[in-house]
């Protein structure tokens, strides 16, 4: 189970959970953009900002976007789906702009959890990028980082938990 703490961020950390189910309610358009402005503030290394978002709400394009993964059926469900790229023009280095792929990735779901909605993060469907690419109509100069379903929770309750912290400590140097 998650931890308590009075603490609204670590709450926020604790209690966030993958949701692959969803109500069919549409979220607003307004929440969605607060979404990804929490994504955009993420770190990134030179204050690059290399991430690029496509929204899709369309049931047409979400199917075609199902069908180049196997977590087909999240897509189809989610009442959203952001697919979320990193900008070649402005990367500088490999690893650093993954890794603000990835903390931006992480603000969205946060703030998705924040504001009452679920979300997952899909990186399966990396093995179609290209194919992704050309279902989104974009050039060449993108590279997919992940898809992220987003809808309201079906439900609540489910709850993953964790192994204890002393499992993944390697050593404590004083």
């Amino acid at each position: 189970m998650g931890q308590k703490s009075s603490n609204p961020v670590l709450e926020a950390i604790y209690s966030r959970r993958s949701v692959r189910e969803y109500t069919p309610e549409i979220p607003p358009r307004e929440v969605i953009l607060e979404i990804l402005r929490a994504g955009i503030w993420a770190p990134s290394g030179l204050n690059n900002q290399p991430w690029r978002f496509v929204i899709v709400w369309n049931p047409g394009v979400k199917e075609k976007l199902a069908q180049l993964t196997r977590y087909g059926e999240i897509i189809r469900r989610a009442p959203v789906v952001i697919s979320v790229f990193l900008d070649k023009a402005v990367m500088y280095h490999q690893i650093k702009d993954h890794q603000s792929a990835g903390a931006c990735l992480q603000n969205i779901l946060l703030a998705a959890h924040a504001l009452g909605l679920g979300g997952v993060w899909l990186g399966e469907i990396l093995k179609n990028a290209d194919r992704v690419r050309e279902v989104l109509e974009l050039p060449e100069g993108l590279e997919l980082a992940a898809v992220v379903a987003l809808g309201y929770p079906h439900d609540r309750r489910k709850r993953a938990g964790r192994k204890p912290l002393e499992t993944f400590i390697l050593k404590e140097i004083p």
